[in-house]
């Protein structure tokens, strides 16, 4: 099975209650579960309650636990509101009898209206002459340590191409500024919750690291406990996540240990089709009192 269509398995959840969904996991380099895994299966888990003709716009979530990477995940869905235009719903992620995520979604009924875009896409090189993350770290591959690596190294879902990319260990420092074209690696169904999802999976992936670039610091350099402690996504316009597409991010403060960092992401036309924002943890180790 190629990596992209484990991905889609990932997201294909067991029913096994009214409104109660189970969900496998992915291991990376962590015993813990990646949080863009949550976010995506937490919106397919609500996306299966709600009229085919309403698509998620709004997604605000909160990690509470760590995952358990060995342990599957249930997903309760609980109905907030069936309206006209608007479905809300309230996503509770358990593990061991134990939320460990909870998520707030809102699904809107495809309707016209105003329309502009008074923030210009981001000029940059064109994702085709980027070398990929994963071809960067196998260029790379004697300084990564195990399991790093592996995961680093072997085929990914969704190939992620950095326009400037920094060093995974030592990073040089600079403007808390990133930006990187994604697009998953093959096809995807016609469904548009599944594109969600997949973008959903891949916005996690990078923000903390835009945050700790100042700082010439990064995630895997085991200097800094990170984890994402909040997430929103907002998808304005309809898109496929199987073309490419801009992530453009930038974190405009850290403090207190936790760092707050924005995403936009646009298309290959420069239209912006979702934004997302995070706070996440990022504490150096040995600090914590």
């Amino acid at each position: 099975m190629s990596a992209l269509a484990d991905l889609v398995a990932l997201l294909d959840l067991e029913p096994i209650e009214v409104r109660i969904f189970r969900g496998r996991n992915r291991p990376l380099a962590s015993p813990r579960v990646f949080g863009g895994q949550v976010l995506a299966q937490a919106l397919v888990a609500a996306g299966r309650t709600v009229e085919a003709d309403r698509r998620c716009h709004s997604l605000h979530a909160y990690f509470i636990l760590p995952g358990d990477i060995e342990a599957p995940i249930v997903y309760e869905v609980g109905t907030l509101r069936d309206g006209g235009s608007f479905t809300t719903r309230r996503v509770t992620a358990i593990q061991h009898g134990r939320p460990i995520f909870n998520a707030s979604l809102s699904f809107h009924r495809d309707e016209p209206g105003l329309e502009h875009q008074s923030e210009p896409a981001r000029t940059v090189p064109g994702p085709e002459g980027l070398t990929s993350e994963r071809e960067l770290a196998e260029g790379m591959a004697e300084r990564l340590p195990e399991p790093l690596r592996t995961v680093l190294t072997r085929p990914r879902p969704i190939d992620f191409r950095p326009v400037d990319p920094a060093d995974p260990l030592r990073p040089e420092p600079r403007d808390a500024v990133a930006a990187t074209w994604i697009r998953a690696d093959g096809a995807l169904p016609d469904d548009p919750l599944i594109h969600q999802a997949v973008l959903a999976y891949a916005s996690d992936w990078g923000l903390l690291g835009t945050a700790l670039l100042p700082h010439g610091r990064s995630v895997f350099d085991g200097s800094i406990q990170a984890a994402s402690l909040d997430h929103a996504i907002w998808f304005h316009r309809p898109f496929r996540a199987d073309e490419w597409l801009l992530y453009a991010m930038d974190a405009p403060t850290t403090a207190g240990a936790r760092a707050f960092i924005r995403g936009s992401v646009t298309d290959a036309d420069g239209r912006l089709v979702a934004s997302t924002a995070q706070e996440g943890l990022v504490r150096p180790v040995g600090t914590r009192a």
